[in-house]
């Protein structure tokens, strides 16, 4: 199969409409891998920004303190800026007077973490009027706005899969008991890898035109376009990984008001399993996708099988998220280990030094030196047709390409990026370099096996409650029905009916 589809991948691979929305041209591009360089580089490109600041993103947490254990007695970072998000973003605004931020996150986070309203709204009341502040409830019940993208000036975006908000930030050495690795409370945070990804010229554009529409979907408001920004935005210590690479934007957003299912993300990820040759390499949430999963495991079935590696976190956030999640993973495993009859099939959880595991919120996919995605999608169905997702994707070249993924499988493994690939070059394979370097104890990458089904995880399982996805049938009835609003409408009224029953009960007395 794979062979078939080669001169798919040599400049016709990504189809606007079909598995991508836009392909545009990146002046620069680089990815950056895990939250201390990320949040570092956001803060550089933000006090450079002077029009727009569009921050499209699961939650925002304003109290995050972006470089942790590095404030001044004033709250400062290092560079002269507060380090709470939200006071930064107050000082930039203050800084460039022509200055407008959005901030646009899902309401259902405010469930999630109902204490991070307050900042929120504390800001938008009392600050700058020319930061807005929105909560995107544009989506069907259950659903869930997961985009996570900045863009400055509409000339420079980041598109991948970290927010900013607690238990994110981590460095690439994911150190044992890192004293900086700490929650708001005081307690301390997993380690954490994550990965996005920086970009200039159209391809930014792009993402500024994507966030715009996704601001006016989700309020009614239309964002004013900037004007062109006087100077080209860059953090200089931000590596550039490539120059005049062409981009491909995917999304997926769900059926709404009579908006049609949009699942190009889907098709990017089916079409890049199908023309894989040798290599498949994933980082993922989870590992639930119905349709992906049927895909690899159709590919592993075949004679000369690509190898497929998954990069898993080992348990979920919660007991209850891994009897819904991991149960079915679970079963997913199987189904992939009985289709490998050539032994192609490995899924790892990575660890730190002292063997902890890393939590892997990364979304990423690589397939042989062609193709690479990153973004906000995770391997589930939820990503696939239920939530606002955004992801890039690029076809070559060859070398960057197996640079990152040399960087990512090196970095859980470590070993320097040269050390792999001389691992690599010598035994012929990802999975038997990955299995020479691996060492039984300390840093290294850990299989996964089957979770146990109870009771709980059969049902949540068999339910996909937690994971959930629309089908073109399905758009229809989509939007109509019950919505969050609604059952904002619910409670409310359920909470005063109780404080009119609560006063007749005493006047009753």
């Amino acid at each position: 199969m794979g062979k078939d589809l080669e001169a798919d991948v040599s400049g016709l691979f990504f189809r606007p409409g079909e598995n991508c929305w836009r392909v545009e041209r990146a002046d620069r591009f680089s990815f950056i891998v895990d939250a201390d360089d990320y949040f570092r580089a956001l803060r550089k490109v933000c006090i450079q920004t002077e029009r727009e600041l569009l921050l499209i993103g699961w939650d925002f947490d304003l109290e995050l303190e972006m470089v942790p254990g590095e404030s001044d007695d004033d709250g400062k970072a290092p560079d002269g800026f507060p380090n709470q998000l939200g006071a930064f973003l107050e000082a930039i605004v203050e800084r460039a007077p022509d200055l407008n931020v959005y901030i646009l996150k899902w309401n259902g986070a405010v469930l999630a973490a109902p204490g991070r309203l307050i900042p929120s709204m504390g800001l938008f009341a009392f600050g700058s009027d020319r930061i807005h502040f929105a909560l995107d409830g544009h989506h069907p019940f259950g659903a869930c706005h997961h985009q996570k993208i900045v863009v400055a000036d509409g000339a420079f975006g980041f598109c991948g899969g970290i927010d900013v908000t607690e238990n994110r930030w981590d460095t690439s050495e994911h150190l044992p008991d890192d004293p900086r690795r700490l929650r708001k409370d005081g307690s301390p945070s997993e380690p954490w890898h994550d990965a996005t990804s920086a970009m200039t010229g159209p391809a930014a554009s792009a993402l500024a035109e994507l966030s715009r529409r996704r601001w006016h979907r989700a309020t009614g408001e239309e964002p004013p376009e900037p004007p062109q920004a006087g100077s080209e935005l860059w953090p200089e210590d931000v590596e550039v990984d490539a120059t005049d690479v062409e981009i491909a934007i995917a999304r997926t957003e769900p059926p709404y008001d009579q908006e049609p299912l949009v699942n190009e993300i889907e098709q990017l990820f089916l079409d890049s399993i199908a023309a894989a040759q040798e290599t498949i390499y994933i980082e993922s949430q989870y590992l639930t996708a119905e349709t992906i999963c049927e895909a690899l495991a159709e590919r592993l079935r075949e004679d000369d099988a690509p190898e497929v590696i998954i990069i898993n976190p080992e348990q979920a956030e919660s007991e209850f998220e891994d009897e819904a999640m991991n149960v079915l993973r679970g079963r997913m495993i199987e189904r992939l280990k009985t289709a490998d009859q050539r032994d192609r099939f490995r899924i790892y959880h990575p660890v730190t030094s002292a063997g902890e595991p890393i939590y892997v919120h990364a979304k990423i996919m690589i397939v042989d030196d062609k193709l690479l995605h990153i973004g906000s999608s995770n391997l589930n169905d939820r990503s696939m047709g239920f939530d606002t997702e955004c992801d890039i994707a690029i076809e070559g070249p060859a070398d960057l390409v197996t640079r990152f993924r040399g960087r990512l499988v090196s970095e859980h493994l470590g070993v320097s990026a040269d050390v792999f690939d001389q691992a690599l070059k010598g035994k012929g394979s990802v999975i038997a370099a990955i299995e020479h370097l691996n060492e039984n104890s300390g840093r290294g990458l850990r299989r996964i096996e089957r979770m146990k089904e109870g009771i709980i995880g059969k049902f949540l399982a068999n339910t996909r409650l937690l994971d959930q996805r629309y089908m073109h049938r399905q758009e229809s009835s989509a939007g109509q029905g019950l919505r969050p609003r609604h059952l904002g409408f619910i409670a409310g009224g359920t909470v005063l009916a109780f404080i009119a029953w609560k006063i007749w009960q005493r006047a009753k007395r």
